[in-house]
């Protein structure tokens, strides 16, 4: 069972379509307050701290709760989620819901996975797939996640 979002700190708590989002983050997002905010939960994963997959809103949202056009509470995202949870852990087995290390390697297995489709399940309803695709199919240039 994947945890709330309600965990020690430590340790960056992800919702799993905010683990797809990550390998192809380029700086942009719903607001420059959201982006900041997306830049400081990278600079976490980068310095080592393990990431943990949690159902509902977690530190990536943290920003957008107060907002009025939240979506983080929505059934859909929910799904949206488990579909990608599901997705990472066929492509990467050693990924734990736990905690574990977004190192190099996981990184390249699970951009492989995204650039093949194998992890766009998790992607469906989303209004940034486009600019995603577009990414993946430039090879991940100018992505801000280190590794693969």
């Amino acid at each position: 069972m994947i945890p709330s979002a309600q965990t020690e700190s430590g340790v960056v708590r992800l919702r799993g379509h905010h683990l797809l989002c990550l390998l192809t983050y380029i700086g942009k997002g719903y607001t420059p307050r959201f982006t900041a905010h997306f830049n400081r939960v990278l600079a976490r994963i980068q310095a080592g701290e393990e990431v943990q997959l949690v159902s509902g809103p977690d530190d990536i949202c943290q920003p957008m709760l107060g907002e009025p056009s939240c979506h983080c509470h929505e059934a859909r995202i929910d799904h949206r989620d488990h579909l990608a949870w599901q997705a990472v852990q066929a492509a990467l087995p050693t990924a734990r819901a736990e905690g574990w290390h977004l190192n190099a390697e996981a990184v390249h297995t699970l951009r492989q996975a995204f650039a093949d489709g194998r992890l766009r399940v998790g992607c469906y309803d989303c209004e940034w797939s486009k600019l995603c695709d577009g990414i993946a199919a430039n090879g991940f240039a100018g992505v801000r996640l280190q590794g693969g």
